[in-house]
């Protein structure tokens, strides 16, 4: 008898498999493509803060979105990891060159950054989420930590899933904790859901 975690884990390998087979140029191709259209949204326009991540191998790399959001004066956050509690909070940052390697390899910005906080923080806020794979009605698999879903559980912003056409399939397992964002984004265009 299959777990949903063993299922969970045989997609994500799959699909890690099959997007570390699309040619870099095509990859580089569809990426400029997805940040084209998350440049556009009106969500994006109106957003006065702006949640991003920054990008490990060969995930779908939107800093150009970062870069237009720090160009139009937008404040800009990215998460940082709280390993043993398996929590992330979003730090803003200034500057690019602010995020460097930490936990799972990625980005984060320094710990002592100022901290996003949605109780005190107001204006428009969106989030861009990264995922292995999404289905039809927004559910993502990501790489298993629970991280994002955690997050987004009581996030009061917009969501925007952001992927390749062909890694939306039909359904993902999903469990209790799993929640489904209402956008994707792909290098063919925003996907309402």
């Amino acid at each position: 008898m299959y777990s949903i975690r063993k299922v969970k884990d045989e997609i994500r390998r799959e699909y890690s498999e099959k997007r570390a087979s699309i040619p870099i140029e095509e990859r580089k191709l569809r990426d400029m493509k997805i940040c084209d259209t998350a440049k556009s949204l009106v969500s994006f326009r109106y957003a006065e803060i702006v949640l991003m991540y920054a990008p490990i191998g060969n995930e779908i790399d939107i800093m150009p979105i970062a870069e237009e959001a720090l160009a139009r004066g937008k404040k800009l956050a990215f998460p940082r990891c709280i390993t043993d509690k398996h929590i992330m909070n979003y730090h803003y940052v200034t500057n690019l060159d602010e995020l460097s390697v930490q936990s799972y390899n990625i980005r984060e910005p320094r710990e002592d950054a100022p901290m996003y906080n949605p109780e005190t923080d107001t204006g428009s806020v969106i989030c861009f989420v990264p995922g292995i794979v999404f289905d039809r009605e927004g559910y993502r698999l990501g790489y298993g930590k629970g991280y994002y879903d955690r997050y987004l559980a009581n996030f009061k912003g917009s969501a925007i899933g952001i992927t390749y056409s062909d890694f939306i399939v039909d359904s993902v397992p999903r469990g209790r904790f799993d929640l489904s964002l209402g956008i994707l984004l792909t290098e063919k265009g925003a996907v309402v859901i």
